[in-house]
């Protein structure tokens, strides 16, 4: 488990899916700017099974509760991904949860960049990410489709040598 001050990563199991299910096929959760997703739990158990360069992690509260998820990939570049429970924005846990991510790839991962995507109107997000140290790369224009229209993206990333040191996660931990 990767601890901060707030809450804690903890990986997502096999056996976890079903709250995953239940958040994805529930139309607000993921938020207005995420697609509408409706998915069985063996779709989600057959994407599961195929993430072999990535994790998927729960964000929750230090009593446990479950607030959130946040992932990654590795393959053509570093990808993160992240959501929180309508109830529990604008907290602080995204953020937080965005910083444990950054340094857990930059202590864990020979890499030189972790990226992230989200709706160029999607306000939260983007201060998360930049309070993080992500900085915005440009729009990619309509990038994926979602209730009923195209929509863009806008794109951030942070470099290793923009990172410099670990803001939650030590070096020794």
């Amino acid at each position: 488990m990767l601890g901060g001050k707030l809450v804690n990563l903890r990986i997502m199991e096999k056996e976890d899916l079903p709250v995953l299910k239940e958040w994805d096929n529930e139309i607000g959760i993921m938020g207005e700017y995420e697609p509408i997703i409706q998915e069985t739990k063996a779709d989600l158990e057959r994407q599961f099974d195929k993430t072999t360069e990535g994790q998927w992690f729960f964000i929750e509260k230090k009593d446990g509760t479950k607030i959130g998820l946040i992932a990654h990939f590795v393959g053509h570049g570093t990808v993160m991904g992240y959501a929180i429970l309508p109830d529990e924005r604008g907290k602080g846990y995204g953020g937080e949860a965005i910083e444990i991510i950054v340094d857990y790839l930059f202590l864990t991962k020979n890499i030189v960049r972790i990226q992230a995507e989200t709706h160029p109107q999607n306000v939260a997000s983007k201060s998360v990410l930049e309070k993080a140290g992500f900085q915005k790369e440009g729009i990619i224009r309509k990038s994926f489709f979602s209730r009923g229209v195209w929509r863009d993206t806008a794109m951030f990333s942070i470099l290793r040598e923009e990172w410099k040191e670990p803001r939650i996660l030590t070096r020794t931990n």
